[in-house]
């Protein structure tokens, strides 16, 4: 199993927070669902086990989502270098109390989008919910107010270039909070329903052997007789 970048308290954290805002709903409806296909699957008909062989297996990856990482990743570089070029020409005007405030977002802006796409690229592609939760935060609570405060503050002299670009970085990080939050409920729902499908086949499996059991001793006999009518004629 591969080992996860989070800490494990903070990955057990990340996913009770995950399914206590998500799973609030749905999960009754899962069950119900469960229960159906198993109790459907115990008449043997080969139609029913193909499709319930289907069910909870779900391909949960988020291919917008991943666009947007996708293009987020090649589109920071042109970002960061802008920021680095308007600093360096409002260098001369700010004071230094701005020129400190606007080299601490950008170093903290940097640092957090190092650590956010490798979340969502692991938590997307690996369908793990932790990391995927993790990515989903940062997103909402660091890299989007900092993103703002760089661009609506009056007294940072944004420039047009800068309005340009943290313009396009804001419409990405809102698009990857949006597909962020509906591939974690899609997770979550399809781990409910893995946990349910395995739950009704442990109690289906004990039933299954009785009743294959019940189903050889009643033909045990019959087989016997009609072997030695068969011997006698």
């Amino acid at each position: 199993m591969e080992r996860s970048p989070l800490p494990e308290p903070l990955r057990r954290r990340l996913n009770h927070f995950s399914h206590s805002l998500l799973s609030g709903s749905g999960s009754g409806g899962l069950a119900a669902a469960a229960a159906a296909a198993a109790g459907a699957g115990s008449h043997f008909q080969p139609a029913v086990e193909r499709e319930r062989c289907w069910i909870g297996q779900e391909c949960a990856t988020s291919l917008p989502l991943q666009m947007c990482l996708y293009f987020n990743l090649y589109f920071f570089p042109f970002w960061w270098v802008s920021k680095v070029i308007m600093l360096e020409i409002k260098s001369y005007v700010l004071s230094a109390y701005y020129r400190i405030i606007l080299c601490v977002i950008l170093v903290l802006i940097s640092l957090v989008e190092f650590i956010r796409l490798y979340l969502g690229y692991i938590g997307n592609l690996q369908e793990k919910v932790p990391e995927l939760a993790g990515f989903w935060l940062l997103t909402l609570l660091l890299q989007i107010p900092m993103t703002l405060f760089d661009t609506c503050h009056p007294r940072l002299l944004v420039l047009p270039l800068e309005y340009g670009v943290n313009i396009i970085y804001v419409l990405l990080l809102g698009s990857e909070i949006l597909l962020a939050f509906s591939a974690l409920r899609h997770m979550v729902n399809q781990l409910e329903l893995r946990f349910h499908m395995t739950h009704f086949d442990s109690l289906d499996a004990p039933q299954a052997h009785t009743d294959k059991r019940a189903s050889r001793q009643a033909e045990g006999p019959t087989g016997l007789s009609g072997f030695n009518w068969g011997r006698t004629a």
